[in-house]
Order: structure tokens, then sequence, then C-alpha cells
């Protein structure tokens, strides 16, 4: 079997196991084969760390560490202690076994609880893969850092930590309507027996997948990924140059994950997940899910194809919302972008709308906005 079907084969499992949580294992999956760090913002009880660890087992050979971060963490529950041994020979040695610097899966709960003693090691951690501590300095066979919080940073220097995550998941409880298949899902998953036969694959294999998602062609779509990045900075949405070139791991690994040797459209679903604010989040799905609309391709991978039925409450509420920030006249050119962005996005859910009826008022209070933004404007 080739290594892109085992690991296809893993993630179907964990699906299995974890109803409605589709969307944050396809895009670990993404992670894991971009060699790119993942971030799930989310309550507790959303199955963020039995998801990571579900994932880490599959990972035959592998190594999982995960520690939940604290105020108070010292850099020795992180790295590892000093050698006594060789601290008594005046050697500064770190005894690194069992943990992060040795794992190939790591995941760090509450992340943004980082604080200076641990902070510089782990940024350059989640950057480089490489251990520095003192004069020793080490490559870490990390294949992906996952971490994870309830709130987003505030503190610049947590913002630095927040942008070594190129994936950002907004995790939640499961649709209400999934409520039962969850409760027989995790019955099972706690009477699971552990000699349970389950579909794995192995840090060599997932290495040879993260070298051959280098070699993915993505001329196919670069002239639409560069309109993209220039219409995402206009927006007010952040895409530095360096950023840039990330995500464009994360086009090649959706092409590969679908079997493919070239990027097509559709592969730029991945993009609904760089934001840095929560609000970003309906505008970068408005921006993206427009442009995947033009998508003829049948070979699209399956997130891209996905999208969530609109709740026609929510949205004219939205509609309001945003007639009402339209109307500040004190509002910035950036703020006005922001705003036309989220009302194209709410315009491209409300067809989605299955009553009628509700979906000609909302389309008429939208109408309505639009004619008073190209009046003012």
């Amino acid at each position: 079997m080739k290594p892109i079907e085992k690991l296809n084969r893993v993630l179907a499992h964990v699906k299995q196991t974890f109803v409605g949580k589709d969307e944050i294992i396809d895009l670990l999956g993404i992670g894991l084969l971009a060699k790119e760090n993942a971030f799930l913002l989310g309550p507790p009880g959303t199955a963020k760390s039995a998801i990571v660890r579900a994932l880490s087992e599959s990972i035959e050979g592998g190594k999982n560490f995960e520690y939940l971060l604290t105020r108070f963490t010292e850099p020795n529950e992180i790295f590892g202690p000093f050698d006594i041994r060789k601290l008594k020979e005046g050697e500064l040695v770190t005894n690194t076994e069992g943990m992060m610097p040795e794992a190939s899966l790591v995941f760090l709960d509450e992340i943004f609880n980082a604080n200076s003693a641990i902070l510089n090691s782990l940024l350059m951690a989640l950057n480089e893969k490489i251990f520095r501590r003192g004069k020793e300095t080490r490559k870490l066979p990390a294949l992906m850092f996952v971490g994870a919080s309830n709130v987003l940073p505030e503190d610049d220097a947590l913002n630095a930590l927040l942008d070594r995550f190129l994936i950002r998941i907004e995790c939640d409880y499961v649709d209400p309507d999934h409520l039962n298949e969850v409760l027989l899902a995790g019955w099972k998953l706690e009477g699971r027996n552990a000699s349970v036969e389950r579909s794995t694959i192995t840090p060599e294999e997932i290495r040879l997948l993260q070298a051959e998602s280098r070699t993915v062609d993505l001329s196919p779509i670069r002239k639409q990924y560069v309109y993209l990045v220039h219409n995402l900075r206009n927006t007010g949405i952040k895409v530095s140059d360096r950023r840039a070139v990330k995500i464009q791991n994360l086009i090649a690994a959706s092409a590969l994950m679908c079997g493919r040797k070239e990027a097509i459209l559709s592969d730029l679903w991945v993009l609904k997940y760089i934001w840095d604010t929560e609000e970003q989040i309906e505008i970068l799905a408005g921006i993206i899910d427009n442009i995947l609309e033009k998508e003829t391709s049948s070979d699209a991978h399956p997130q891209a194809r996905f999208n969530k039925a609109p709740n026609a409450e929510e949205l004219i509420k939205e509609v309001n919302l945003l007639r009402n920030k339209w109307e500040n006249a004190s509002l910035s050119f950036e703020e006005q972008n922001v705003i036309k962005d989220k009302l194209r996005y709410v315009q491209t859910r409300s067809h989605w709308i299955k009553k009628p009826e509700h979906q000609q008022h909302i389309q008429t209070e939208i109408e309505s906005l639009w004619q008073s933004i190209l009046q003012t404007v």
C-alpha cells in the first residue's frame, strides 16, 4: 500500500472514532503532510487533545509528547532536566528521554501560558524544528507541532507564538443533531480494547510524503494564488511574504492527499484556516468560497466541497449588524472593505438557505445594504 493511502486510512479511522470532527482531522492531516504546525482554538471538552492523541497513536514507532502548560512551567518539564552525571563533569547536557526533543508528534495544551523561561526555546523549536539550550543544539525529529488554547493571545510576545502555527482551526461542540452519534462513539471509545487493530503509518513514510509534497506542481494555480494573496492583504488580513511561501506547502499537501501531482483551484480551500482573529474566519470563508465555486474538477479535496448549512436567523442578524456598522461615519477604508467582504460572504451563504421565503427575505435585505454602500461610495 502506498504511503498516501496509509495516511488517508489513518485519518479515516480517526474520523470514525470522533463524530463531527472531520474538518479538524483533515486539517491535522494536511499539517502532517506539509510539515506545518496547527493551532486549535476552542473550549474544553471539544476533543482537541483526544484527537491529537489518536493521531499520534497511529504513528507506528513514533513518540508522542503531550503537556499542559501553566504560567509556572519550567524548561525541565518540556525539554528534560540537565544530566546530573555530565553536570558533575562541568557540562550542561539535557537528558531528553521521553521529552519534547525526542517526540515525533508534539501537543502543547494552553500554549499561551508559555512563560519567558521557555518561550525562546519554544519559538525556535516551532519555527526551525531545532532545540537550543545554552550551547546545546540539536535537530528535532518532530513531524508536527499542535498547540491549543481556549482564547487567542493579547500580548505581542505570545502573538509571535501564534505566528509559528500556520494552520488555525476553530473547534466547537458537535452539532446537536449528531449528539446521539457522539454519545455512541464516546461509549465505544471508553470501553475500547487496547488490542483493537488500527490503521498505522511510520514516521519514515510520513517523511517520504513530506518530501513528495514538495514536488507537487503549483503552476496551474499560481496566478490565482498571487491574486488571492493581494486580495487578502487589501482586505486587511496580514499575509507576509514568508507566510505566503509557506501556505504553498498546504496547497501542495491538499493536492497530494487527493493523489494528484499538480494543484487545482479547489486546493486553495486551505486558506480558510490562516486567520489571526475570530472576526477573520467568516471573511476568509466568504472570499475562498467565491473562488471554490468556480472549480469544475471533480477531484477536489472533500473539505473544498463542504459547506455548512446556514441558519437564516443568524444571517439576518449579521446583515443588520453590518448595516449598523456601515452607518458609522468614522469608518476607515480598511474597515469598509471588511464590511463589504463580510457582506459578500453572507450573500454567498444565503444561496444555501433551504426555505425560499427565508432566502428571498435575506437577499432583499442584502441588496438594500449594497444600495446604501454604493450610494455612500
